[in-house]
C-alpha cells in the first residue's frame, strides 16, 4: 500500500461518516430493518427526494457536516493546532464537541422521528463509542477510525445476527475487507500503533454489537 492511497482510505472511511456508510447500507440493501421505512417511504417525501435520501441526507448533515463545520470553527479560534488532530492536545475538545452533537442527534430521532426507533438507538450506539474515545483521549491516543468502522461491522452483524437478516451477509463481509484496508493504512500512515488499532477494534465492536444485541427494542 503507498501513502498516497492510505491517506485516501483515511480521508473517505473518516469515522464521522461511518453514520451515514451504516445507514446507506441499511437503507438501500436491507430496508427491512428499519420497521417503518418502506411504508412511510410510498407515501411521504422530503421536498424533491424521497424519504430515504431525505433521511439519509439528514443523517450525513446532522453526524459529518456539523461536526466538521464545528471542529473547523475550534481551530479558527485557536482551540485546535492541525486540523489532522494526530495530537491528544487537538483532540479532546473535538471530540467532546462531537459527543454533544451526537447526543443531540439521538435525542432528536428519539422525540421527534419516533417511527425510526432503529435509527435513534443505532446513532445512541455510535454516540457512546465517541464518548468512550473522547474519555480515553484525555489520557491515550485510541483510533477513531478502528472504533468507527469495527463499529459499523458491529452494528451489521448484530442486526444480522438477531434478526436473521441474510441480506447483510456480502454487506458485512464487504465492510469487513473495508476494515482491513483502513486499519493497514492507519499503520502504514504510523497514525496509530498496533494496540491502538487494536483497542479500536475492541472498543467499537463491544459498543455496537452490544447495543443491538442487548436493547429490548425490536427491529
Amino acid at each position: 500500500m503507498t501513502t498516497r492511497i492510505a491517506q485516501i482510505l483515511s480521508a473517505l472511511l473518516h469515522p464521522l461518516l461511518m453514520p451515514t456508510l451504516i445507514f446507506a447500507i441499511l437503507f438501500y440493501l436491507a430496508p427491512e430493518s428499519i420497521q417503518n421505512l418502506e411504508l412511510f417511504n410510498d407515501s411521504a417525501r422530503v421536498g424533491m427526494l424521497s424519504l430515504k435520501m431525505g433521511l439519509l441526507l439528514l443523517i450525513f448533515l446532522q453526524t459529518f457536516v456539523l461536526p466538521v463545520f464545528s471542529i473547523y470553527a475550534l481551530h479558527r479560534f485557536g482551540f485546535v493546532g492541525d486540523l489532522r488532530m494526530e495530537t491528544l492536545a487537538d483532540r479532546r475538545i473535538p471530540y467532546l464537541v462531537t459527543v454533544a452533537i451526537y447526543t443531540f442527534v439521538a435525542t432528536f430521532f428519539t422525540l421527534k422521528l419516533k417511527q425510526f426507533p432503529e435509527v435513534a438507538l443505532i446513532i445512541t450506539g455510535i454516540a457512546f463509542s465517541i464518548a468512550a474515545v473522547a474519555i480515553i483521549s484525555l489520557y491515550w491516543k485510541i483510533s477513531a477510525h478502528a472504533v468507527g468502522v469495527s463499529g459499523m461491522v458491529g452494528a451489521l452483524v448484530g442486526i444480522a445476527i438477531k434478526y436473521g437478516n441474510s441480506d447483510l451477509f456480502y454487506p458485512i463481509l464487504a465492510v469487513i475487507m473495508v476494515a482491513g484496508f483502513l486499519m493497514s493504512a492507519r499503520l502504514h500512515l504510523n497514525a496509530h500503533t498496533p494496540l491502538q488499532i487494536l483497542a479500536g477494534t475492541f472498543l467499537g465492536l463491544a459498543v455496537s454489537v452490544g447495543v443491538v444485541l442487548f436493547s429490548d427494542f425490536t427491529f
